[in-house]
């Protein structure tokens, strides 16, 4: 759930108005020596119907898509406007995110048909068919801006752009933190609202987790800190006529900061708390 968020944004900031990213890339990669290759004869498999010259903002977005494919992610990363984040990571902290680069990369689709392509000034639009947010291939504008003798994919949009360069190489990782701080919270809060579906059905009781899910009220993503990031548990009382949800990070300061916590109330509706706890339970 938590990966599957974080690659949903990736894949829209990233792979429908182009960037994405994975390891497995040269450690050292600048602007200068990405435009000087854009025009090399890298892996195939993306079609055009206009004519594409060296250097030119389709020649850029095609060698986007090549380097992303065949996961040359920093490679890739350095001709977007996302280039601050990955211009001082080490190899090794670019791998923590391998899982999600690599799932990314594998949506890129074999051929990629590059159809439009308008300069004005030192803007450029460029159109191809490229995977939407529910991966279906459509028409899609690529922006880019002209930097030097080449030209820059943007990615995100100004403001963004300012905290990439702000975050530097901690952009990322606070990122899927972030991520992962809503989606434990709106966890917890389908835990809720699962044991207010329960309770009305059998005679005020809440019920187990597995329960729940066995019901189709909670998704199994609910027992799994692989996919989520974070560990779940439900506590009931001895008649289970109250319960306590909490949420912890399966691995404080990378997977999560803040442990959350949702009670069944005395009246009202639950509400979700949350706070940074050391990785520790709330009480």
């Amino acid at each position: 759930m938590i990966r599957r968020s974080f690659l949903s944004y990736l894949s829209l900031s990233l792979l429908v108005i182009a960037v994405v990213f994975s390891n497995g890339c040269a450690a050292e990669a600048s602007r200068s020596d990405a435009s000087a290759r854009l025009s090399s004869t890298e892996s195939s498999g993306l079609n055009s119907t206009i004519e594409i010259s060296a250097n030119s903002p389709a020649d850029t977005v095609k060698a986007f898509y090549e380097r992303l494919r065949d996961r040359k992610i920093r490679d890739a990363i350095v001709l977007t406007n996302l280039k601050a984040a990955v211009e001082d990571i080490a190899d090794d902290e670019l791998k923590e995110f391998s899982a999600d680069f690599d799932a990314i990369a594998a949506l890129v689709p074999a051929e990629i048909e590059i159809n439009g392509e308008i300069i004005t000034g030192d803007r450029a639009v460029v159109t191809a068919k490229l995977p939407d947010e529910d991966q279906q291939l459509q028409i899609q504008e690529v922006h880019l801006r002209k930097e030097g003798s080449g030209w820059t994919i943007l990615s995100v949009d100004e403001e963004a752009e300012e905290l990439v360069k702000r975050q530097g190489k901690d952009y990322f990782r606070t990122l899927k933190i972030e991520t992962a701080h809503e989606e434990a919270k709106r966890m917890l809060e389908r835990f809720a609202k699962a044991q207010v579906v329960y309770s009305m059905q059998n005679r005020g009781l809440f019920g187990e987790t597995r329960i729940l899910i066995e019901l189709g009220l909670l998704p199994e993503d609910a027992l799994s800190t692989e996919s989520t990031g974070y560990s779940y548990a439900m506590a009931l009382s001895a008649d289970k006529r109250k319960y306590v949800a909490s949420a912890i990070p399966a691995e404080y300061g990378k997977t999560g900061k803040n442990s959350y916590i949702v009670e069944s109330p005395e009246k009202g509706m639950p509400v979700v708390r949350g706070e940074d706890n050391g990785g520790k339970p709330l009480k």
